[in-house]
């Protein structure tokens, strides 16, 4: 059973190993309520997840250090297990999906654990993972669905009421919950009067609907690109503590998360994964009632992976306003470029790329679509700019990111 002793424990066994990660002011972000962030993101594997894990494997008795440990994971949990294992000189395997970040899948070789990747998602991980257990009598390390790996991970929640003792609210990510588990836990059961809420992504709301719909619940599928909390079925165990100590769960769209990614990296110079930035996304975007209380968002990890960086930051970019594209239906004659970027110029954007389409044949013969790509300021700026150019008479026919 769950307690605050388990968790007190937790963190004195984890004071030489995890970071004490800093809980930073985050005012930039948020004009309407009174932002921190705990920067899980700079904890030593990257991740929150190497708490849970480490606490786990220092609890193990002798016998089941000897045949080893093994463990399933979207890459966050596999690092944590490596590093544990690899300190305590024990053998340790993980299976990942392998469609998992290649940055990950390296970093758990080199913390020195045996990687199997596995085709299909983290689910599909984690029944490779059970079938090798039973083959080998390995000890399995649950990512999320275990008392001592909750206990290790609500040790955050001690650090954030001792780092902001008069703290209102706290926001957490949820994948298979092991991390809003332990931090409500440890909240509740010291200071009842702060709200904890929950964030998924919309594409992988499993936590979301089963604490709707007060049961628990499988996902068919799940699509999204924070592929640390891309979990079909949450965990039991967890489930059921955040239907006790969870004040709400709340989801976030991709375009949310991408947005917030770049607001980190612009306002405070952090670099999150998807997974890590949902708490911010769910800050910025509104989705709960922190207006003028002293939040925190928790950070769960920083480990993005560098091939889909661009792509999440173009994403953020179209989210916040700072970029879009026009179609502009155009009379083809002399001098109609020149008058469009006169008024794009007049309103402060950025014109950066150009493209004619004369062959659709949807417009007239004499006629053509102008493609601009612009960089903006803001979405007030883009609404400003189309309402330039429709009153000088240009006809806007699409606007597509």
């Amino acid at each position: 059973m769950l307690t605050l002793d388990k968790i007190y424990h937790a963190a004195f066994i984890l004071k030489d190993v995890a970071r004490r990660t800093d809980l930073i002011a985050a005012p930039r972000l948020s004009d309407t309520s009174e932002l921190y962030l705990k920067t899980e993101n700079l904890q030593v594997t990257g991740s929150f997840k190497v708490r849970g894990a480490y606490y786990k494997i220092s609890q193990l008795s002798p016998e089941e250090r000897a045949k080893g440990v093994i463990a399933c994971s979207a890459g966050n949990h596999a690092q944590g297990v490596a590093l544990a294992a690899t300190r305590m000189g024990l053998r340790s395997v993980v299976c990942m999906p392998d469609g998992a970040p290649i940055m990950k899948v390296e970093s758990t070789k080199r913390l020195g654990a045996e990687v199997c990747l596995v085709k299909g998602t983290y689910d599909d991980a984690h029944d490779r993972a059970v079938e090798l257990q039973q083959e080998t009598g390995m000890t399995f390390i649950h990512p999320y669905d275990d008392e001592q790996v909750i206990a290790g991970q609500g040790s955050i929640g001690l650090e954030i009421l001792e780092q902001l003792p008069d703290v209102e609210a706290v926001i957490v990510p949820i994948g298979g919950g092991g991390l809003i588990a332990g931090v409500a836990f440890a909240i509740k059961s010291l200071r009842p009067d702060v709200k904890v809420y929950g964030v998924q992504s919309a594409g992988a709301a499993s936590m979301f609907r089963a604490h709707r719909d007060h049961t628990y619940e499988t996902l068919d599928t799940v699509d999204t690109f924070a592929d640390g909390i891309a979990v079909k079925t949450p965990g039991e165990l967890t489930f059921e503590l955040v239907e006790k100590y969870v004040d709400d769960v709340i989801t976030v769209s991709e375009d949310e998360i991408a947005a917030a990614i770049l607001s980190l990296m612009e306002n405070q110079k952090l670099v999150a994964e998807g997974a890590g930035a949902v708490s911010v996304a769910a800050a910025l975007y509104g989705k709960l009632p922190i207006e003028g209380k002293k939040t925190v968002c928790l950070i769960s990890g920083g480990n993005i992976d560098v091939n889909i960086l661009s792509r999440v930051i173009n994403r953020g970019l179209v989210m916040s306003g700072r970029k879009c594209n026009l179609m502009i239906a155009l009379e083809d004659k002399p001098g109609q470029l020149t008058r469009v970027s006169e008024i794009i110029s007049g309103c402060g954007a950025n014109v950066v790329s150009v493209q004619y389409d004369l062959g659709d044949t949807n417009m007239a013969i004499t006629s053509c679509f102008l493609k601009l790509g612009l960089e903006t300021r803001d979405a007030l700026q883009i609404e400003e700019i189309k309402q330039a150019l429709t009153k000088a008479g240009f006809k806007l026919v699409s606007e597509r990111a």
